[in-house]
């Protein structure tokens, strides 16, 4: 009788045969484009494409980012950028025929039904929907002045997360993981927590290594239930039975790696079979909640039905940099919908529900980060992928806006109290310090050790970039940083 390889794996792996990590079973997706080596120079070259811990290109501010990604475009002018003009002008024409994206714009101003104080020191401003990332305003860089390549939210999305608007590139993270390997050799080196309801815009495209090695891809851990699915054999089976078997299997790999040695899929794979036996051992415990105090849990809004889940893949994002994870995808809500930021219509009332499933959360990521001392070397980054525009879609939405919209960044260098930029009287366009998504990238990867034009993977005879500086011009933002 004849036994697949498939077949052999999930009687010898205890279990790993099912394991849902991604990457280890999917049989689609994950065979890289036909590449080359790295660089000459680059840290992944030297050794090669595993999770490693390696050195960046110079001293690091940072080791590590959470990524609070917030789909659907939240609105700049009803949430971080006052404008006083708008306000004034409330029911007027713009003065010019804006760029629109759907149906029933009316060229007509539309002031914010909302208030705007200024907080901490540094004086920030920031509207009634967001009082506790208000509370943490200090802690803070706002930059106002960010802009992007398209305002349709999938080309969009891969513009903040690939440094394109078409599909097939690797994301940030992902980058970030091939340059710098990973902290915890326990677990991956790129985590992604999304809302156990569904996926977001985009879905898993939105944490794809494109061509990279797949070693290197998002990984989903649920929010819900047991992070890792799979991870328990099915089965009873004594430790040293498992060890036996993963030994092996391991050879089994290895004679299989021999004859196809450029195969990404499979060595990824292997990989993450080894991976899914150190885990056992490390995973549970770390991701282990009830381990936190009550005074956290509560900071958190795990005591609230409105912020609880939001506010548990915050604090799963913080134990996992904790534990040495490199790049960790935080999701919002599946409410008001897929894309919860995206207020065509119902504006006042939507961004009230979605401000509050996520503003408790992700200010409490901050303060806990900084109690624990961990604010000074992890990123927090807060942004959507594009902004609203200032003007009425029906009688009361923002349509999409890729001219302007504000992010938040804390930590890891970033200049702390700060507002970087600006934008026109209206909100519409950012008119002064600039800053496209490429230069953010490079700042990001500037504060991690990684010089952005020398981080390089070739593909298909191409040495590519995250930023592709020779095509966007893209710069490290250096008046944003401390």
């Amino acid at each position: 009788m004849t036994v697949s390889r498939r077949e052999v794996l999930k009687s010898l792996g205890g279990g790993f045969g099912t394991l849902a990590l991604a990457g280890v079973m999917s049989d689609a997706r994950l065979l890289a484009a036909e590449s080359g080596p790295a660089k000459s120079g680059t840290a992944a070259n030297r050794h090669g494409h595993t999770l490693a811990p390696r050195d960046g290109h110079f001293p690091a501010k940072a080791r590590a980012i959470i990524q609070l990604f917030q789909n659907g475009g939240p609105s700049q002018m009803d949430l971080f950028d006052n404008k006083p003009e708008l306000s004034k002008r409330n029911g007027q024409p713009h003065p010019e025929q804006v760029e629109t994206f759907q149906l029933g714009n009316k060229n007509v101003l539309m002031g914010t039904a909302f208030k705007f104080a200024r907080h901490g020191q540094s004086g920030m401003e920031f509207s009634e929907l967001i009082p506790h990332l208000s509370s943490v305003a200090d802690d803070l860089c706002l930059v106002r002045s960010m802009f992007t390549e398209n305002n349709n939210h999938p080309f969009a999305i891969n513009m903040m997360q690939t440094g394109k608007t078409f599909w097939g590139r690797p994301a940030m993270g992902s980058w970030i993981g091939y340059g710098l390997g990973s902290e915890n050799q326990n677990l991956p080196g790129y985590i992604v927590l999304r809302d156990p309801a569904g996926y977001n815009t985009s879905g898993k495209m939105v944490w794809s290594s494109g061509w990279l090695p797949a070693v290197y891809q998002g990984t989903e851990f649920s929010s819900s239930g047991t992070p890792v699915l799979h991870l328990q054999p099915s089965r009873k089976i004594s430790a040293n039975a498992q060890s036996r078997s993963r030994e092996f299997l391991a050879q089994l790999n290895s004679l299989h790696l021999a004859e196809h040695p450029r195969e990404s899929e499979l060595e990824a794979r292997i990989q993450n079979f080894e991976l899914a036996a150190r885990m056992q051992l490390s995973a549970t415990n770390i991701l282990d909640l009830s381990q936190e105090t009550k005074a956290t849990r509560k900071l958190y809004g795990l005591d609230n039905p409105a912020t609880a889940g939001y506010g548990t893949r915050c604090l799963m994002g913080r134990r996992l940099v904790e534990s040495g994870v490199r790049f960790v995808q935080v999701f919002p809500p599946l409410s008001p919908s897929f894309q919860p930021w995206d207020n065509h219509g119902d504006l006042k009332n939507g961004l009230k529900t979605i401000c509050g499933h996520v503003d408790q959360p992700s200010a409490a990521l901050i303060t806990d980060l900084k109690q624990r001392g961990l604010l000074e070397d992890v990123i927090v980054q807060w942004t959507g992928e594009f902004g609203r525009l200032p003007i009425t879609e029906g009688s009361d939405g923002r349509d999409h806006n890729r001219h302007a919209f504000s992010l938040l960044m804390a930590g890891g260098g970033f200049k702390a109290g700060h507002v970087h930029g600006a934008t026109d009287e209206f909100g519409y366009k950012s008119v002064e310090n600039r800053v496209s998504v490429p230069d953010l990238h490079a700042t990001i990867l500037h504060q991690l050790g990684l010089d952005h034009t020398r981080l390089s993977f070739t593909h298909n005879g191409r040495p590519e970039r995250l930023t592709d500086p020779e095509v966007t011009g893209a710069r490290v933002v250096k008046e944003v940083l401390a």
